[in-house]
């Protein structure tokens, strides 16, 4: 060993480094006499609901799916393509809408009008047919994304509006996982960046909804009646549970971004 070898070994240990090392050490022991968290509350690891609570009252994603198509119910015009049936719009186009289909991937739905595959194109649907689509939780079965969307651009007439809505936070539908696949969750910077990449960047308007507590009373199955107003309400952008965006097929580009 060298002399300057030895000398580094018999240097003191630095005064910082044991006074950090020393205060995490205590903070660990003092943590032993913190109170514990209460999670009587949480502490379940099977939902109440494995039906997203809709025997308790209104599925929570659905308190804020019908909130944007509120705000946006003047695009519910003329020719309307909603996708499973067409209660949103009854609901939200009433008179306005004139014209309605219903899309379904597979046969065998009696409401459907068009039996049809986004991701394949659509065929049979022509191009420029609807004023209107309203679009609420679908992409997230579709694995082709970017071909989906692509077809509802071709399928709207320009100027039409599409209305989508996305999960983030969400448990799996069983059900659909296993008669269709599902394959996404949707942050609010994912879904508009997909959608600008198709529809022109001024015409795409996202907004996300959720917060914490949202986001475990969807995950345990709870319903709205179980929330209060002011905690549906408030917004935490880091809990996104359900993602909503508006998009036009700009008259002036009819097949899309350049």
């Amino acid at each position: 060993m060298t002399g300057e070898n030895l000398l580094n070994t018999a240097k003191p240990f630095p005064v910082g480094t044991w006074l950090r090392v020393g205060q995490t050490r205590a903070g660990r022991f003092l943590r032993r006499f913190r109170s514990r968290a209460d999670i009587g509350r949480i502490g379940r690891t099977r939902p109440v609901s494995i039906n997203f609570g809709d025997e308790r009252g209104q599925i929570v994603d659905r308190y804020y799916i019908e909130k944007f198509l509120a705000e946006h119910a003047a695009d519910v015009r003329g020719h309307v393509l909603e996708f499973g049936d067409d209660s949103y719009t009854r609901q939200f186009g009433g008179a306005r809408a004139t014209k309605v289909d219903v899309l379904q991937v597979t046969e065998g739905n009696p409401r459907a009008t068009v039996v049809a595959d986004l991701a394949q194109g659509g065929q049979p649907i022509p191009s420029d047919t609807f004023d209107c689509i309203i679009c609420t939780q679908v992409l997230q079965y579709i694995y082709d994304l970017s071909a989906g969307i692509r077809t509802l651009y071709r399928i709207l007439k320009p100027g039409g509006a599409v209305l989508v809505t996305v999960p983030c936070i969400q448990k799996i539908d069983r059900e659909d996982m296993e008669a269709y696949g599902e394959y996404w969750r949707f942050t609010s910077r994912a879904l508009r960046q997909i959608f600008e990449e198709i529809f022109p960047r001024d015409h795409v308007d996202v907004r996300a909804y959720g917060n914490v507590l949202v986001a475990t009373a969807f995950l345990y199955g709870l319903a709205v009646e179980d929330l209060r107003p002011k905690d549906l309400e408030f917004h935490d952008p880091d809990y996104e549970v359900t993602v909503t965006l508006r998009a036009v097929k700009s008259p002036a580009l009819p097949w899309g971004r350049p």
